[in-house]
């Protein structure tokens, strides 16, 4: 395929799912982080066993002056990504409104929602010059349904649904595709970071179901960016069979 691929929050979780998958498929890609470690040993690791070639970025994305002037000195046979998979974010904290921590608010909205919106800019025009692309925005059933004690990380996804929906239609002109996955509970380090690494905690989450793994929503991903170039896909709520909503679970006894 040879396409260029690139993946913001590519150190673990669905982002390191992500690389993977289109990495097993040949393409090229651009993998960023605030991880220069791990970032640097899945770089090595794709490309040994694939046999591609694999930018790295060490930037947070929340930095606006960092993402513009990573992607300002982008190399320009990096420039023609094809794909852009907005994966980075995360939630912090599960408090009521009251007792909620407004550096926990800020963080969250800066990552998943800033920081979504600074790459997609910078991204843009190298899409727009190829009249082509495909921006794919990783936003939760949490961006569906607000639950108790979400509030900020739901308004977030909120956001992130609302986003994918304006971007799809405004560069509808220009030929570039826009999805928006929406994913239940993934078991990942989603929460042990929003917990603030009670991993007591965090393990809990996931009592009593099979949840989704990061490998299931990058197959997903992986299959709506290889449809043909007259389907696009705009959005996809994808949960666990024991999953229907934000709320309601078939739990186990």
């Amino acid at each position: 395929m040879n396409k260029i691929v690139l993946i913001t929050g590519a150190s673990s979780g669905i982002g390191k799912a992500c690389a993977i998958k289109f990495a097993s498929a040949k393409n090229s890609l651009i993998i960023t982080g605030r991880r220069i470690e791990k970032l640097s040993k899945l770089k090595d690791e794709l490309e040994k066993e694939y046999g591609i070639k694999v930018l790295t970025l060490c930037f947070d994305v929340q930095d606006r002056k960092a993402v513009v002037t990573v992607f300002k000195g982008l190399p320009n046979q990096w420039k023609k990504i094809d794909i852009l998979i907005n994966n980075a974010g995360l939630a912090l904290g599960r408090d009521s409104f009251e007792n909620a921590d407004l550096d926990d608010w800020e963080t969250m909205l800066n990552s998943n929602v800033h920081g979504l919106l600074y790459v997609s800019k910078s991204v843009l025009p190298f899409m727009l010059a190829q009249k082509k692309g495909h921006i794919i925005n990783i936003g939760s059933v949490a961006g569906k349904e607000v639950y108790e004690k979400g509030n900020v990380y739901c308004a977030s996804k909120f956001a992130v649904d609302a986003i994918t929906k304006a971007m799809r239609i405004d560069l509808l002109k220009n030929n570039i595709k826009v999805t928006g996955i929406h994913p239940g509970a993934v078991e990942t380090e989603f929460s042990l970071v929003r917990f603030k690494g009670e991993s007591s905690i965090a393990k809990a989450a996931y009592d009593g179901f099979t949840p989704l793994t990061a490998e299931d929503i990058a197959e997903t991903i992986y299959y709506c960016s290889n449809l043909p170039s007259h389907v696009c896909i705009n959005d996809l709520v994808i949960t666990c069979t024991q999953q229907a909503s934000t709320y309601y679970f078939n739990k186990n006894e």
